[in-house]
């Protein structure tokens, strides 16, 4: 196990009702702006229950936060804060609206162009607004770490940024408002969630069994409900599983002292940013083939992987790795997330565009062992149409 620091101050308040928390966690005296997406947030009731909740407060609202949270939108929010002096983020949604939070949070205090704090990845953030959060979509675990990605729509540019001073103060996790979600976000946040597992684990051996025994655990429950989750929609138990694996993923736990790979990650934003696809969708057509092309440095680790998650017993270790990588293809299908660009109606030529803008945007060492060029990238989107 390597060296780490840990640490992590959102507090979560897990449960049904825990809105009506939100006057004795936000600051009493607060000018607060409630950030949103589409228009489920009201027609659902959540935004009349959040802005009840806040009771006397000087409330704002925005809304509009997309899919993938643009820059350009994010940068409306910003000069609106400083218009109305806002003190409180208040972040009502699912990880883009938390995404675009943290942006805003950072960049309403930040003196300079904006946009380069996506340039350095977060570096330079010195200050940041405080904000909260009310998640009603399990997917991306923002809601309890410092990490962000935004999309700037004039660049075609998807670019993630980290710091400690957007943490959320704390976060509100109610599994009652999953029910109402579309089918596909929920099978999009169990995809989610489970690469955000494997970015963690799937690397090399690294003599750290908490951690793997911790992620191998959270990608058997998604696999055990994941479709229980699609099934039942208002299977309590069910969801409030789904959410807190969701936010277990990527709270930093699993990823403490062991490699990284987040080279899947990296190409992902690619395909979003160039062609609108879901996050989880870039994340489904690219793992399997970026596990399959990269089986030799990580073959420790899918061997154990074939044994521990999906118990798979017979053949060499070879045989065990290419088990491991169908199956979970197989999973990504069963929940409804298609695993190839054709699926989506991409082709070969395609694959040109996206790995130009993967070196323009400095992404040509990735993976755990920073080996992953972009003529690798290219034999992975060959391999997956």
């Amino acid at each position: 196990m390597q060296d780490f620091s840990f640490y992590n101050p959102t507090r979560i308040e897990f449960g049904a009702g825990k809105i009506a928390n939100l006057d004795q966690l936000v600051p009493a005296k607060a000018r607060v702006l409630v950030l949103f997406g589409g228009e489920s947030a009201r027609s659902t009731g959540t935004l009349d229950e959040v802005t009840k909740a806040l009771g006397d407060r000087q409330v704002q609202l925005f809304g509009g936060i997309e899919p993938n949270p643009s820059f350009e939108t994010l940068m409306k929010a910003v000069t609106m804060v400083r218009e109305h002096n806002i003190e409180f983020l208040l972040a009502v949604g699912g990880g883009s609206v938390i995404d675009g939070t943290k942006f805003v949070a950072a960049a309403a205090l930040y003196e300079g162009d904006a946009w380069d704090i996506l340039l350095q990845g977060g570096q330079n953030i010195t200050a940041a607004l405080p904000f909260g959060s009310v998640l009603t979509l399990p997917a991306t675990g923002s809601e309890m770490n410092k990490g962000s990605v935004i999309t700037r729509k004039s660049l075609a540019a998807k670019l993630p940024f980290m710091s400690e001073h957007v943490y959320p103060v704390f976060s509100i996790l109610d599994p009652v408002k999953t029910y109402t979600l579309p089918t596909h976000q929920i099978a999009n946040g169990v995809v989610d969630a489970f690469m955000h597992v494997m970015e963690q684990y799937l690397t090399y051996p690294a003599n750290a069994p908490v951690q793997d025994r911790f992620a191998e655990g959270l990608l058997q429950t998604l696999i055990e409900i994941g479709p229980k989750a699609l099934a039942n929609p208002e299977d309590y138990q069910t969801r409030a599983s789904l959410m807190w694996t969701a936010t277990l993923a990527l709270n930093g736990l699993i990823g403490a002292g062991v490699p990284q790979d987040w080279a899947t990650h990296m190409l992902g934003h690619e395909l979003t940013a160039l062609h609108g696809l879901d996050h989880a969708q870039t994340l489904a057509i690219i793992l399997p083939e970026m596990l399959r092309q990269r089986k030799a440095t990580k073959l420790g680790k899918l061997v154990q992987y074939a044994e521990r998650v999906w118990h798979i017993r017979d053949g060499n270790d070879d045989e065990k790795a290419e088990a491991a990588i169908e199956r979970t293809r197989a999973f990504f299908e069963s929940v409804g997330v298609k695993t190839r660009l054709s699926d989506y109606g991409l082709g070969a030529e395609h694959i040109d565009a996206i790995i130009d803008s993967l070196t323009a945007h400095g992404m040509v060492a990735l993976g755990e062992h920073g080996d992953v060029t972009p003529e690798h990238c290219r034999q992975i989107l060959l391999a997956s149409l």
